[in-house]
């Protein structure tokens, strides 16, 4: 019976062929392009750990006295949500195991999104007919950042909730819309009452765009042929590399594992975003040293960076934050989303590419990414400035004017080291070819 319904499916599907053609599919040795599966098993740990903790989490802001296990903050007020987070860390059975598995598996999975896209952006393998996945692949970044920062957020803790003063203040800054936005995120003049169950709601909605969209993502690239490191046999037309079965799913059910057991590893031995030490949110009170995650720190470094004067345009005040909380950030995605119409234009390379280029290959793509990532780590830095200052033995004026020149010398001292590194190199393997 089983079998004569298996043929009833086949017959109207094709299913036996699609499974026979998708088991002969040869993909890549190369460990570089298991960096997509690792941001794809961490998405998973994300959701199972995600769902865990929402059995568990209150995302209210009604002010309540805590009276739960951790002493130090007996009978301090505070909001339920964060009354729960601390409930989670210390009442929950494995609450706390969960909550930094959590933690851990946001930060390796944008890590390695940033990961994949620089391999993907140095050996060229966005151009034709790969652009739409490019721009797929910049739109996930967004959302798992937008994303990271809400559920960063939500516990209501003194940390977290000057990184949503930030946020509040630099929308705001956006001329004419601004106050609109922030009233339609964050529900009026952070804190508000809704203020947390709104981010929680993004969080919880955000997951399910993200599946959609890296759905798509991964049926584009089944669909496509594979690239391939340039070697022998290898060409526009050939593909060199295992198959699905059994090779290359053994690595992939082997790799799954290895990623849950580092993650779980983290979360089990390393502490992180320990809320219970920073306190409930407090709108007049910041801690020393406080900094966001290292995924949203640059931009808190162009905020420290960029000085603090408004412009008036056209009888309208544009607050210093909008240039570098809004317009640099706009300006670098748009560049980030629309590269390889813009490499492909300047060049006129608009042939179709399956064989990947060695980043030394192109000198100017490379300089490029190398003068790009140095400015991102100055603002980074800049980021922790106050941090910095006090590990370097120095005043934090001194480190900021240091800094200010920095991020524009550097990436284009860096840019032009590489892209003169790069013409060595490829002059070399011309030569000894």
């Amino acid at each position: 019976m089983i079998s004569r319904l298996a043929r009833w499916f086949d017959s109207r599907l094709g299913a036996a062929s699609f499974a026979r053609k998708s088991i002969d599919k040869v993909f890549p040795d190369h460990w570089s392009f298991m960096l997509g599966e690792v941001a794809l098993f961490s998405f998973i740990v994300l959701v199972g750990s995600g769902i865990f903790l929402a059995l568990f989490f209150n995302a209210s802001e009604t002010k309540v006295v805590y009276e739960g296990s951790y002493h130090a903050l007996k009978g301090v007020q505070m909001s339920a949500a964060y009354r729960s987070a601390l409930e989670i860390s210390f009442d929950v059975r494995a609450g706390l195991f969960m909550r930094q598995l959590h933690h851990w598996a946001a930060l390796i999975f944008l890590g390695a999104i940033m990961a994949h896209m620089l391999r993907i952006f140095f050996t060229g393998a966005f151009r034709r007919p790969r652009e739409i996945n490019w721009v797929i692949g910049v739109t996930l970044l967004l959302l798992a950042i937008f994303n990271d920062f809400t559920g960063y957020s939500v516990p209501d803790d003194l940390l977290s909730g000057t990184g949503l003063r930030i946020a509040y203040s630099v929308l705001l800054s956006i001329p004419f819309i601004g106050d609109w936005l922030a009233f339609i995120m964050f529900g009026g003049n952070v804190p508000t009452q809704v203020t947390i169950s709104r981010l929680y709601g993004l969080h919880v909605v955000i997951p399910f765009i993200i599946l959609a969209i890296l759905t798509i993502h991964l049926m584009i690239l089944w669909r496509q042929k594979h690239t391939n490191c340039p070697g022998p046999g290898r060409s526009n037309q050939r593909i060199v590399g295992s198959r699905l079965w059994p090779v290359y799913s053994t690595k992939f059910v082997g790799l799954f594992f290895l990623v849950f057991g580092a993650i779980s590893a983290l979360a089990g031995l390393i502490e992180i975003n320990p809320i219970w030490l920073y306190g409930p949110f407090n709108a007049d009170s910041v801690s020393s040293g406080s900094q966001p995650d290292w995924y949203i720190i640059w931009l808190e470094g162009a905020l420290r960076l960029f000085p603090s004067s408004d412009l008036s345009i056209a009888g309208h005040t544009v607050p210093g934050l909008f240039f570098p909380g809004v317009l640099m950030p706009l300006f670098m995605f748009g560049i980030i989303y629309f590269w390889p119409y813009i490499e492909a234009k300047v060049t006129g390379d608009h042939s179709v590419h399956h064989v990947l280029q060695p980043p030394a290959s192109n000198p100017v793509r490379t300089a490029i990414g190398f003068g790009a990532l140095t400015y991102l780590l100055v603002l980074v830095v800049a980021g922790s400035q106050d941090v910095a200052a006090v590990a370097a033995s120095t005043q934090v004026d001194t480190l900021r004017t240091a800094l200010r020149i920095l991020v524009f010398v550097a990436p284009v001292a860096v840019g032009l080291t590489a892209y003169f590194i790069s013409r060595l190199v490829r002059k070399s393997d011309a030569g000894a070819a």
